[in-house]
């Protein structure tokens, strides 16, 4: 009799904790936000570049695998896509000339990257190419699909490399630091020939090399001052523009015609 009501204790215990776990919430899903120090940068004619803060926070971190370093963080500033035209360049009776062209749709004219690590420790190659996060796994698409692959993919090196020359594609690994368990800080370059325009700042949440989330945010680059009132008058009254422009060509050989002449 006592093994009877021991069984049905232990039993009646069971069935009270049964319906308590299978009520248990599960743990909120990790996620990520950001926000920049600021929406809208000016530059003017003087611009040598300047560093980007973006700052971001993890939503939900787990305490265990944040003071384990397993969370990573990639942020990327991509500039608006364009199209750009790549030309290769050959002697021809000692005269270079430019013989073959590819052009590519929708390029970002710029790239910058930072990482809290190198790239080959976050997450696999393959990882990058399904996000398309990297400037090397960025797809150029060309306007003529007939090329050969060969030439393309020529082209499209070459017209990475060239972003890398001019500091339009960057990579700053170490940029992110995290302030604490979840509160992050990122530096991105902004060069100084970097494109106006809307730039579009993403952030991706890796953890133990499993991609989890993005967040993204815009940000304005425009021109100031005297300058950015040329750049409007050059796009919103163009013919007029254009006149001003050969007049004052004009107006300057002729006066420095008069001032050099030799009499």
């Amino acid at each position: 009799m006592r093994g009877w009501r021991i069984f049905s204790a232990v039993a009646l215990l069971f069935a009270l904790a049964l319906p308590a776990t299978a009520q248990a919430p599960n743990p909120l899903p990790e996620g990520i936000q950001i926000g920049l120090s600021t929406d809208a940068v000016s530059i003017t004619a003087g611009f040598s570049g300047a560093d980007l803060t973006i700052f971001g926070s993890l939503e939900n971190p787990d305490p265990l695998v944040a003071r384990q370093g397993r969370y990573d963080v990639i942020v990327v500033l991509e500039g608006p896509p364009r199209p750009v035209v790549v030309r290769r360049k050959d002697r021809v009776l000692g005269v270079w000339v430019n013989l073959e062209s590819e052009t590519f749709e929708n390029v970002p004219v710029s790239y910058s990257v930072a990482t809290t690590r190198p790239l080959q420790d976050i997450t696999e190659p393959n990882s990058y190419r399904q996000l398309s996060l990297g400037a090397s796994n960025l797809y150029m698409k060309p306007a003529d699909a007939t090329d050969s692959p060969a030439t393309i993919e020529e082209f499209t090196m070459a017209l990475r490399e060239r972003k890398a020359a001019t500091g339009l594609y960057s990579e700053n690994v170490g940029g992110v630091q995290f302030l604490s368990q979840n509160l992050f800080r990122a530096t991105v370059r902004l060069a100084p020939n970097v494109p106006v325009g809307t730039h579009k700042a993403r952030a991706f949440l890796f953890k133990s090399g499993l991609f989890l989330k993005e967040s993204s945010a815009q940000l304005e680059i425009r021109k100031s001052g005297f300058e950015q009132s040329i750049f409007r008058v050059a796009h919103d009254y163009s013919f007029l523009y254009g006149v001003f422009a050969v007049s004052l060509a004009m107006i300057t050989g002729w006066l420095g015609r008069l001032i050099f002449r030799k009499d």
